[in-house]
C-alpha cells in the first residue's frame, strides 16, 4: 500500500524517546531524550521566531522536529565521543523519510539546516543551544556540578555563535533564571487564588489581631 512507509516512519518518530541524548552519561539519568528534546526545540524556535519577527514560521517548525530525526538511525554523540565516531547522517535522513510523503520536503529542509545560511535555519540551531541552557540551568537547580562547569566553557564557546539577538537576550535571562517561577509565580497556584490562600490569610489576621 502506498500509506505503509508514511505509517512506519510514525512508528520510528514514535521510538525516538526510547534514544537518550548521550550526555546522559555524564548527567545521570535526569536528562531529556531525543524526542523531549526536539519537542522543546521546535518551541523555542517557533519563540525566538516570532521575537525578532522574521523568518517562515511554518518552514521553521518543520525544520525543529526533523533537526535531529537522523539520530533514530545514526545515534547521538556528546563532545567527547565525537571525536572517534563517524556518523553518516546523510545517509540516515535519506533511509528514514524514503518513500514516506515526506521524503522530498524533509531531505531538502535538512540539508538547508546543516548549511546555516537561511534565517529559519539559523534560528533553528539557535533553539537547539538555548535547549541545552535550560536543561543545564534545571540541572543546576537540581544540584548537578557539571551543569555549572559547563555553563563557563559554553559562555565561551557557544554564546558567540548564536546568530539571533533573542537567544543571545535569552542565553543571559536563564543563567539566572529560576527554573520553577513558570507555577510559583502563576496567579492561578494555589497560594494566590485557591484554598490555600484564605487560609493563611486566616492566619495573617489572627496573627495581626493577637
Amino acid at each position: 500500500m502506498k500509506n505503509t512507509r508514511d505509517i512506519e516512519f510514525l512508528f520510528e518518530v514514535g521510538a525516538m524517546r526510547h534514544i537518550d541524548r548521550v550526555w546522559k552519561q555524564f548527567m545521570g539519568p535526569d536528562v531529556a531524550n531525543c524526542a523531549e528534546h526536539i519537542f522543546r526545540v521546535a518551541w523555542i524556535a517557533f519563540t525566538i521566531a516570532k521575537r525578532e519577527g522574521t523568518g517562515n514560521h511554518e518552514k521553521i517548525l518543520k525544520m525543529a522536529f526533523a533537526h535531529d530525526i537522523a539520530e533514530s538511525r545514526a545515534g547521538d554523540v556528546h563532545y567527547l565521543s565525537r571525536q572517534y565516531t563517524k556518523r553518516d547522517e546523510g545517509t540516515a535522513i535519506r533511509d528514514i523519510f524514503e518513500g514516506t510523503v515526506h521524503e522530498d520536503e524533509m531531505v531538502e529542509l535538512i540539508d538547508e539546516y546543516e548549511k546555516r545560511e537561511s534565517i529559519e535555519a539559523k534560528i533553528v540551531k539557535d533553539a537547539d543551544n538555548i535547549d541545552v541552557e535550560l536543561e543545564l540551568r534545571e540541572l543546576r537547580g537540581r544540584g548537578h556540578s557539571l551543569g555549572a562547569v559547563w555553563m563557563n566553557s559554553r559562555t565561551k564557546h557557544v554564546y558567540p555563535k548564536l546568530y539571533t539577538k533573542t537567544a543571545r537576550r535569552f542565553w543571559k535571562i536563564i543563567a539566572s533564571a529560576e527554573p520553577h517561577n513558570w507555577h510559583l509565580n502563576s496567579s492561578k497556584n494555589r497560594f494566590k487564588s485557591g484554598d490555600w490562600k484564605s487560609v493563611i490569610g486566616n492566619k495573617n489576621t489572627v496573627s495581626r489581631r493577637g
